[in-house]
């Protein structure tokens, strides 16, 4: 199953467990299952603290569980964790196996502070590059704490499940039988989910923290290029975001990163962040920002309000809050999201398998995903506001060299429509002769570019008629000590390269304006003297 390089690989990460481990496997007679007896005596071979045996005593099939010996440790795979799942299941056998989660004590002592019962099960993708955040962080829960059960199940592999539940999107969580979330979720927004009192414990601790020198908002590339650079100034930084990397966890193959000729979005973004912790950058998550308030005087601090209701105050501030996907803002897309509407086609298109599906957009995002998806579906119409595609030739000719497509033009696109539980269609317009038009589908793929998170910032600094953050070649925005970079300002070409290029320039201004702006004035000897 595993060639030799993976095989090398991973016999040294099982050389790290200490406890024994059994791999309980749970079969048919199909080849699946073949397969994952195969994988499983295989890993068994590489480590004599490894035992496989067959069982059958689970409903799901194929499925094992990865147990440690003599304890009630144990998660659950059903399926073949391999794909984008196998760094997954690596992480399962080392940690069943002993070696402790990599998590912060504060998560770890959360996640072991939960009472009840949690059974969690997850319907991921071996394709999707955002189940294996949500499977690991559950992973790691229930080998942290025996309250917690999680099994990851292969949505393709167990498609009758899949379409009794209705589910067209991936990852997709159930706690204790009822939807728990949807999409990429870290370990801190499950247990924030799970712990509610968390959020108020948190922003008490963020409300104490002393003023920075440099504070960023935002922990996509141009923010982690900005704390980088920051940092390495030895001035005080910190880092207030929703979640690391941005819009390049939702991006699948990256292959115009200059000097690395092809990586994937996570796992850029798990080196962005690694690169920031080995500074000494205060990282805080799952903070989103509600206001941006000016200084009071020259050289003052500037204050950044938390929807927490915490607030942050720094010498200087870098925004780079990013984009997000826009929406069509249509009837229907918002009712039937992530029950036929979607925007990642690597993480939903194994989903749609022989079924007919649209994809919204005919730039190089929107090409792409068809000719993603007519390798899996049945049938791709794409549909294009403009009388042209806007994508690159090769990429048309790709498209239209494939035999199950359809591109149609000059259309917008006016309502999704569906049975009140899933897609069955969409409408559009004829742009050049105003006449309307039903497709039957069971999907809308909405690829139509990015909108940038800047609702925050209105009224406190100049702002584009699109919402952009306005900035100079400096990264200066309207507000004195106040910077900006990425995809959320008005540079030129929205790309991962100029949005490090333009968080490392922004992090450089700051830094220029704190040694030329004047230093706070001390506080007069009566008042200390009063005051103690």
């Amino acid at each position: 199953m595993l060639d030799a390089t993976l095989v090398s690989q991973l016999s040294a990460h099982l050389d790290k467990i200490t406890h024994p481990i059994e791999l309980v496997a749970s079969l048919d007679d199909s080849q699946k299952s073949k397969d994952l007896m195969a994988l499983l005596e295989q890993i068994a071979g590489l480590s004599d603290l490894i035992d496989v045996e067959r069982r059958d005593d689970d409903e799901r099939r194929p499925s094992f569980a990865i147990h440690r010996v003599g304890t009630d440790v144990e998660v659950r795979f059903a399926g073949l964790p391999l794909g984008h799942e196998f760094t997954s299941l690596v992480l399962a056998l080392l940690q069943v196996g002993g070696h402790p989660p990599k998590a912060t004590p504060d998560a770890i002592e959360q996640v072991q502070s939960l009472d009840g019962r949690y059974v969690f099960e997850t319907y991921m993708s071996l394709s999707c590059q955002n189940c294996p955040d949500v499977v690991q962080a559950l992973n790691a829960m229930s080998v942290l704490n025996p309250n917690v059960r999680h099994v990851a199940i292969d949505g393709a592999l167990h498609q009758a499940e899949v379409d009794a539940r209705e589910i067209m999107a991936v990852p997709t969580v159930y706690l204790n039988g009822e939807v728990f979330g949807q999409g990429r979720m870290t370990l801190e927004e499950i247990v924030a989910k799970l712990d509610t009192g968390a959020a108020a414990r948190d922003a008490e601790k963020i409300a104490a923290r002393d003023p920075f020198d440099v504070l960023v908002v935002g922990g996509g590339p141009a923010g982690a290029a900005a704390a980088v650079y920051a940092a390495r100034k030895g001035i005080r930084t910190g880092v207030a975001t929703e979640r690391f990397g941005g819009q390049v966890l939702d991006t699948m193959g990256i292959e115009n990163f200059v000097s690395v000729p092809y990586t994937e979005g996570p796992k850029l973004a798990t080196a962005l962040e690694q690169h920031v912790h080995d500074y000494e950058v205060d990282v805080m998550k799952l903070q989103r920002a509600s206001k941006l308030v000016p200084a009071s005087e020259p050289g003052g601090l500037v204050t950044v309000e938390l929807e927490n209701g915490a607030t942050l105050s720094s010498r200087t501030v870098v925004v780079s809050t990013g984009a997000r996907w826009r929406s069509m803002n249509v009837p229907g897309e918002q009712d039937y999201r992530n029950k036929g509407v979607t925007y990642c086609p690597h993480c939903d298109g194994p989903l749609f398998k022989g079924k007919r599906v649209a994809v919204i957009g005919g730039g190089n995002s929107g090409v792409e995903a068809a000719i993603d998806l007519a390798g899996v579906v049945d049938h791709v119409t794409l549909i294009e506001f403009d009388a042209q595609l806007r994508a690159d030739d090769v990429l048309q000719r790709k498209l239209r060299s494939m035999p199950n497509t359809e591109i149609i033009v000059s259309a917008l696109t006016t309502e999704v429509i569906g049975d009140g539980q899933k897609v069955t269609g969409l409408v559009y317009t004829d742009r050049t002769d105003d006449t309307s038009h039903t497709i039957e589908l069971a999907g809308v793929f909405v690829q139509i570019g990015l909108l940038p998170n800047t609702e925050w910032l209105e009224g406190s600094v100049e702002l584009s008629p699109r919402g952009e953050v306005v900035i100079d070649d400096h990264g200066r925005t309207s507000m004195p000590g106040v910077f900006a970079a990425g995809d959320c300002t008005t540079v030129p070409y929205k790309q991962i390269v100029i949005a490090l290029g333009a968080g490392s320039t922004a992090a450089l201004s700051a830094f220029d304006h704190l040694i030329r702006s004047p230093l706070p004035d001390p506080v007069p000897a009566e008042a200390l003297l009063a005051s103690a």
